[in-house]
Formats: C-alpha cells, sequence, structure tokens
C-alpha cells in the first residue's frame, strides 16, 4: 500500500483539509452536514467541530481547488518529485541510507525521509537524476 493514499486516513502524506464546502445544518450542538461534490458521495458527510477549519476566504470569490485523481475508492496515487537531501544512519552493525523526498502536491517542508531500499526498488530514476 505504500504510494496509495486514502483521503480521510492519517498518514504522512494525507491531505489536511479538503475543501471549503457548503454547511447544509448544524446537527445537534458540536457537528455539522455538508454538501460534498459526487466525487465525494462515499464520506459521511456529518462531522464533529473539532475535525473542521474556518474558511477564511471570500464566499463570492471562484476559487480553484486542487485536484487530486480519486478513485471510486477515494484513494490517489503519489508521485515523488525530486530528492532535496540525503543522509546515513549509522547503527552498530549497518549503515542505512536515507533520502528526503518531495511528493507531487506537496512543498518541500512536507517532503520525507525513505530508506534508499525503497526508492532504489520503486524510483531509481530518482536517483540517477539527482544531484549530488
Amino acid at each position: 500500500m505504500r504510494g496509495v493514499h486514502r483521503f480521510g486516513v492519517r498518514g504522512k502524506l494525507a491531505p489536511r483539509y479538503v475543501g471549503p464546502y457548503k454547511i447544509l445544518e448544524r446537527c445537534g450542538v458540536v457537528a455539522y452536514r455538508f454538501q460534498f461534490p459526487d466525487i465525494l458521495s462515499a464520506v459521511h458527510n456529518v462531522f464533529y467541530v473539532s475535525q473542521l477549519n474556518k474558511c477564511l476566504r471570500v464566499p463570492e470569490e471562484v476559487v480553484e481547488m486542487e485536484v487530486l485523481p480519486l478513485q471510486p475508492d477515494l484513494s490517489y496515487i503519489e508521485h515523488p518529485i525530486k530528492i532535496l537531501d540525503e543522509k546515513e544512519r549509522v547503527t552498530r552493525n549497518k549503515v542505512v541510507k536515507f533520502y528526503k523526498v518531495q511528493w507531487q502536491n506537496h512543498s518541500e517542508d512536507e517532503a520525507t525521509w525513505d530508506q534508499e531500499s525503497y526508492i532504489l526498488k520503486h524510483y531509481l530514476h530518482l536517483i540517477s537524476s539527482s544531484p549530488r
């Protein structure tokens, strides 16, 4: 499952927030029901207040949302863009090399450290094209 990330599931590359979406009604004291587009029809549309973030944009403006190619099961595939850095972690018995990878749809601040073996197996072209 590495490289495939689901909307709504915690993971190092999962989007923190999606939206903004229109609030349809208040459900009780601490929950709200939202109007989602058809592509998110499988997502439950009632959320607890602590899971929400205030939209600070002007509602009249048309905001182009970043479009993730969601599959019917609400998953999407991330692809690495480039290698930002490399380091070695030395233990008693071995030396493990790590690469700091910037992923598509994410900034450099959200880059992750991945083992060399994983990068060599799945994204060999990144190592051969990275500056050293």
